[in-house]
Parts: C-alpha cells; sequence; structure tokens
C-alpha cells in the first residue's frame, strides 16, 4: 500500500458517496487507474464495505451502555455459543472479546432505561455461558466512528 492508496482511503473514510470521477480528483489520478486501486483496496479487504452512518438521537435510541460480560467456562465450546447468541442481539452495535477478566465488553444502544434493562434482563443476562454482567451507561460520547490513522509510519 503506497501513499496514493493511504490518499483514496483516507477520502473514503470522510466521504464514502465519492464517485470514482470525485475521488479520482481528489487523490490526483485518471479515472481508470483511481478505479483499479478502489477494486484492489476492496479485494484485499483494506476496505470491507460501504454504508451510511445514522444518528441515533434521531432514531429515538438515546440510551448508551457499556456492559462487561465474565464466562462460567472458557472452553472453546463456551466461547463460540456466546459469540454466535450475542451476535443475535441486534442492540449490541459492538462486542469485543478481552484478554483477562472480564471476558467481553460490550457496547449496548435502546430507546431508554426501561428498554434496556428489559434487554439487559431478558437476553443479556439469558445469553449462553454467563457468570456476571457488570454495566455502566454512557454519559456522552467524546470519540466515536474516528477514521483510521493512514499515516505511512
Amino acid at each position: 500500500m503506497d501513499a496514493t492508496d493511504r490518499k483514496i482511503l483516507a477520502e473514503l473514510q470522510s466521504d464514502g458517496r465519492l464517485s470514482v470521477t470525485e475521488l479520482a480528483e481528489r487523490v490526483n489520478l485518471s479515472v481508470s487507474p483511481c478505479h483499479r486501486r478502489l477494486r484492489a483496496l476492496e479485494q484485499s479487504g483494506a476496505i470491507k464495505r460501504y454504508r451510511a452512518q445514522l444518528d441515533p438521537g434521531a432514531l429515538g435510541l438515546n440510551f448508551s451502555a457499556i456492559v462487561f460480560v465474565t464466562l462460567r467456562e472458557g472452553d472453546r465450546q463456551a466461547v463460540e455459543a456466546f459469540e454466535a447468541a450475542v451476535a443475535e442481539v441486534s442492540q449490541v452495535i459492538q462486542a469485543q472479546r478481552l484478554f483477562g477478566d472480564p471476558d467481553y465488553l460490550l457496547h449496548v444502544i435502546a430507546r431508554d432505561l426501561p428498554a434496556f434493562q428489559l434487554l439487559y434482563d431478558e437476553r443479556l443476562s439469558t445469553l449462553p455461558g454467563v457468570q456476571r454482567l457488570t454495566s455502566t451507561l454512557v454519559m456522552k460520547s467524546v470519540v466515536e466512528d474516528r477514521p483510521l490513522p493512514l499515516s505511512a509510519k
């Protein structure tokens, strides 16, 4: 990946709706080489997908929590069962497996506190292998969806 590829990626992180013509202009390439590079970046997996970034508050999703999960067992079957089940909970917008204790960090979004409580009681606490859930409420987002740093170093 060279500096031109990084410029392409930076532009697309900023505006994923750019046409190839607009993108080529911004990175000082003609359309054909820009299109070839773009396809190569997609095929290599450097570009995973394109999507719209939505505002949760505008959609009535005003409640956010971080939930820490500790599993009873850490064997392969327990991990796979938990991960498959948590992937089915649409209100979990990010799930990360951690080293140490706790085992997972979940970023959960809901309409409000009662909706979160219902989700917590009926879905999260019943996920396979859960020993303990600990949650904390998000006061505000300071940094979110930051573009990846694409410096050459």
